[in-house]
């Protein structure tokens, strides 16, 4: 991946974009750098699915919720995903943000981009949100209620999901893998919530480990400091409560990692943070209000470009470039009362999965959900 510089502050300013070291000032420029700066061009019309692309884009329907896909019924509130390589074809993982039968699914495709099937991979689980992959092919699947659980689970379907208490009992939000610290960094779905560090004795098995939260320092900047209990027993201390230094965000959401930056979203400030992993710094990648609004999960590709999904706004998709253009790429038509959720680009980088999690019908049980493909010339 690219290697950005960032302005080396966490409080840019309102309405700051800092990339490369430029920091441009205002939603505005922001707003008018995306309509004509993007790599793709201006969107389209919406196509019959109602999706806005670029020129050279088009989208298909491979799943609804309630309806049937590869065997199985595609499973209601579809959130948090990522794709895998499983032979000529590939694999694309989905949480369930649904009480108490969330789980998640998977959909194999074959080398044509047809489905051959679908299978769940977790079952009996609360309110999946989002989670990450491992660099072992597994999908860590968080639960984002009190106390919630990360489970490892196998995409392949072939093993057992496990619950790694290890790695804490809170709002899980998203998980991203660095490889080369050997931890796995983890968001919190607070107003108050915290940004943590997982790492385990052994890089390949979460099992047992030791889990840190970010604070601030003496200096001024950001520390790693252990959890006292994890475990947060339901009488005891909650797990952001333990640490009074703990450094605070507004709503963590989706989390990143590649090339030493752990890129994460907090909604409620409507910011992309960038940790520094090998400097140990913290800084804001997109602090603005257009054309990116309602930030949510995020992904990215090898060549440097963030994709960043809404929650609300006007339902949109936005590519972040290395260069600093911010800029729509997928908008959803008639999608008003849902959130875009689980971006995530299959193998071989030429189509991006994501979901509409309640769909045209904007219903809260999530039955309306819409799993969509974009295939096109996505830079790599």
């Amino acid at each position: 991946m690219q290697r950005r510089t960032f302005l080396r502050t966490a409080s840019a300013g309102a309405g700051a974009v800092a990339f490369s070291g430029a920091l441009w000032q205002g939603a505005a420029t922001a707003g008018t750098s995306a309509a004509g700066a993007g790599p793709y061009g201006p969107l389209r019309a919406p196509d019959a699915n109602g999706v806005a692309l670029p020129e050279g884009f088009r989208s298909r329907i491979v799943a609804r919720s309630s309806l049937p896909v590869g065997g199985i019924l595609w499973h209601p509130a579809p959130d948090g995903g990522a794709c895998y390589p499983d032979g000529d074809g590939w694999i694309y993982v989905s949480n369930s943000e649904v009480p108490l039968v969330g789980g998640a699914s998977a959909i194999r495709f074959r080398a044509d981009g047809s489905v051959d099937r679908a299978y769940r991979v977790l079952e009996g689980t609360n309110l999946n949100c989002a989670g990450g992959a491992t660099p072992w092919r597994t999908w860590l699947s968080c639960e984002e209620t009190w106390r919630g659980r990360v489970f490892e689970t196998d995409p392949y379907g072939r093993r057992e999901a496990v619950a790694h208490k290890a790695m804490g009992r809170f709002k899980h939000e998203a998980a991203a893998c660095d490889p080369d610290r050997r931890v796995v960094y983890l968001t919190e779905d607070e107003p108050d919530g915290c940004f943590y560090r997982y790492t385990p004795e052994v890089w390949g098995d979460l099992s047992r480990g030791r889990l840190d939260v970010l604070c601030e320092s003496a200096g001024g900047g950001v520390e790693w400091r252990e959890v006292p209990d994890p475990s947060a027993p339901l009488f005891g201390k909650q797990t952001r409560h333990q640490v009074g230094s703990a450094r605070r965000f507004d709503g963590g959401e989706g989390c990143h990692y590649a090339d030493g930056t752990c890129w994460f979203t907090t909604k409620g400030d409507n910011r992309v943070w960038a940790y520094d992993a090998e400097r140990g710094e913290l800084s804001v990648a997109y602090d603005a209000d257009s054309p990116l609004d309602g930030v949510d999960n995020i992904t990215g590709t090898p060549g440097g470009d963030l994709y960043v999904a809404e929650d609300g706004g006007n339902m949109e998709i936005n590519v972040i470039t290395p260069e600093g253009a911010v800029a729509p790429v997928i908008r959803l038509d008639g999608h008003g009362d849902s959130e875009i959720t689980g971006p995530a680009f299959s193998p071989d980088g030429s189509r991006l999965y994501f979901s509409s999690q309640r769909g045209t019908l904007g219903d809260p049980a999530g039955l309306g959900g819409m799993t969509f493909e974009v295939s096109g010339p996505f830079r790599r």
